[in-house]
């Protein structure tokens, strides 16, 4: 990675441990709302729900605030747990306010932001909310890595589409030729930075994926 002077990460499943803290983010609003769900049984029905309408949303087929409720409200349809749409309004708030208290990380996350920051200019972009993506990483104390952040709400558009690429590239000051991406999906991270001449590693493993694909964040040290 000769030419390679700034190293752009995504952050939820990247970094930040986004189903950890999301199970603990339910787990705690569920009993201050009194939710009588078994906390795993609504968990494996959420986590593809979401990244159902999370495709749609990068999409631009739907709109955050349905994004928000819908993920709720299927999962409860699905579940025939009877929830007022009060609640669920209440729930979808109260989950997007206290999301960011929960701050649990990858491993190895700190060892390796040190390690490149003192080789690398490091970058975030992310398809998340902006204000809960700085508090995020506010609150985990990743900020102090990161020179700039940007977010789909900052750029108008998300990952994959270009633009959101060289809206990062533009207020990194950086080239094409001398970025690399780092980040959890196939789609968004990898081919959406691909697309435009941006290196990228894959955090994830996909047997038909033949670029580089790393498990553990400490890998990155075997290429920088």
């Amino acid at each position: 990675m000769k030419e390679i002077t700034d190293i752009f990460f995504d952050l939820d499943h990247t970094l930040w441990d986004f189903d950890k803290n999301s199970k603990l983010t339910f787990e705690t609003i569920f009993k201050s709302y009194n939710v009588d769900l078994p906390l795993n049984d609504f968990l494996e029905v959420y986590l593809p729900v979401n990244r159902k309408y999370w495709k749609l949303f990068r999409e631009g087929k739907i709109e955050q605030k349905n994004l928000r409720f819908h993920r709720l409200s299927d999962v409860f349809d699905t579940l025939k747990f009877s929830a007022s749409e009060q609640l669920i309004d209440d729930l979808s708030q109260a989950y997007i306010e206290q999301l960011p208290n929960y701050n649990h990380l990858f491993p190895n996350t700190f060892e390796v932001l040190d390690y490149l920051s003192a080789k690398y200019k490091l970058h975030i972009i992310t398809n998340g909310f902006y204000d809960v993506q700085h508090k995020k990483l506010g609150n985990s104390k990743l900020s102090p890595y990161f020179k700039t952040i940007t977010t789909s709400e900052d750029a108008g558009v998300k990952k994959p589409n270009r633009i959101i690429f060289d809206y990062a590239l533009d207020l990194a000051k950086t080239k094409h030729s001398q970025s690399i991406m780092i980040g959890d999906s196939l789609e968004a991270d990898v081919e959406g930075a691909k697309a435009i001449g941006i290196e990228a590693i894959f955090f994830g493993y996909d047997a038909n994926y033949k670029g580089i694909q790393i498990q553990n964040l400490n890998e990155l040290k075997t290429f920088f």
